[in-house]
């Protein structure tokens, strides 16, 4: 029997110390007797439409923001966001002949993981690191970056803002209509994940109600660790990540147990291995998943693994690598007969100066317009010249 969400006991990596933790107690249970965010026939939609992208003859687009800010929950700005990935999602289609499946990094992308725990400025003061909207706020002082639980709360008004928006655009996945965007972000949180669960009445058992799709990151993917665990007890799409570090049986592992009781489309593989890795580290770990084939979806990140330094200190990403990584991933899939699935990207619908088009743009001078509370987002061009690209590989049904 499936153990219930709300009563799995396995360490969790990656969670704030909070500041109160009797405030968190109390905000669990506010978020426990709200409604659901997402229902879940519209989870079981998503399902069925990544069963096709395992089989390839769906493509999934899944992208937005880094690091959602609660003030993106205006409707302009989500508005936004979703006639980018749809825009997108139409150029892939009417160039590679393949219907897409949109899914947003918004509606709840307010928490992150850190390598470290702490950040030391300029002037030698130590504070907590940024978590994200749901833990405290990007603002360099003491105050604002301590974990307030109240925000927890918070998060679930910003994504219920964000759901109501794009339900009023005709935009969300509220019916089977062809077109429509679902939402998806990375499972962090304990404190928030845990009291939005509910039980399915479609399906039997328990569904996630925060987003359509989650994903666990390639810090909290630990096999004995509670994200694991988490994805296990519910019904949802969920999506792994997987970088330098994961091993054949680390992923063998993770097919056995999160596809178990579930048909095709329940997982995804989102490799963020980088340009010089994936060629090489690839092969073994699409092979680790044979048994799978047809079942699990296999996604692109091809962000995460190619984060690089600019001259001026800030992190970027080079667009070259990011192409050079979809390539290869597409080569590696096609030899191995498993159609790739799709790209997960970071990108906004704004004019930023956050990743830069070559290596020569990485010695320019300080990226003037870089906006993201986190790391780095292609800005318009680049997102639609990744996607040109992305739409030829498709259509050519080969990879040299």
């Amino acid at each position: 029997m499936t153990t219930a969400p709300h009563r799995i006991r396995l360490p969790a990596a990656q969670q704030p110390t909070w500041t109160c933790d009797g405030l968190v107690e109390n905000v669990r249970a506010d978020l426990a007797a709200l409604p659901p965010l997402v229902e879940a026939s519209a989870v079981h939609r998503l399902r069925a439409e990544l069963a096709r992208a395992a089989q390839g003859t769906r493509f999934v687009l899944q992208g937005g923001d880094c690091a959602e800010p609660f003030l993106d929950s205006a409707p302009a700005r989500i508005t936004a966001k979703a006639a980018q990935l749809c825009s997108l999602a139409d150029l892939l289609t009417t160039r590679a002949g393949l219907p897409v499946v949109r899914i947003g990094r918004f509606a709840g992308q307010y928490a992150k993981p850190r390598s470290q725990a702490v950040e030391t400025l300029a002037d030698g003061t130590v504070l907590p690191v940024y978590r994200g909207d749901a833990v405290n706020r990007p603002t360099a002082d003491p105050a604002a970056r301590r974990a307030d639980p109240a925000r927890l709360r918070a998060a679930y008004d910003h994504a219920a803002a964000c759901l109501d928006t794009l339900l009023l655009r005709g935009h969300l996945a509220e019916d089977a209509a062809a077109g429509s965007v679902f939402t998806s972000h990375e499972a962090l949180l304990v404190d928030l994940e845990t009291p939005l669960v509910r039980e399915d009445t479609e399906a039997g058992g328990h569904y996630s109600s925060s987003a359509h799709m989650l994903w666990i990151g390639e810090r909290t993917r630990q096999l004995d660790g509670w994200h694991v665990g988490f994805a296990e007890t519910v019904n949802n799409p969920v999506g792994v990540k997987l970088g330098p570090g994961a091993s054949p049986d680390d992923v063998h592992e993770l097919c056995e147990r999160l596809t178990r009781g579930h048909g095709a489309g329940r997982l995804s593989l989102i490799t963020r291995l980088g340009a010089a890795e994936t060629a090489r580290r690839l092969p073994a770990l699409v092979e680790a998943a044979a048994d799978f084939t047809g079942r699990v979806v296999w996604l692109c990140d091809p962000m995460h693994g190619n984060t690089v330094r600019h001259s001026s200190g800030r992190k970027t990403r080079v667009l070259t690598d990011v192409l050079r990584e979809v390539t290869d991933f597409f080569a590696v899939l096609r030899a191995h007969g498993v159609p790739p699935g799709g790209l997960h990207v970071e990108m906004t619908p704004d004019d930023v100066t956050e990743c830069v088009d070559d290596p020569a743009g990485l010695a320019t001078g300080a990226l003037p317009r870089f906006r993201s509370t986190c790391d780095p987002r292609l800005a318009p061009a680049q997102a639609r010249g990744l996607l040109m690209a992305t739409a030829d590989l498709l259509a050519r049904k080969d990879t040299p």
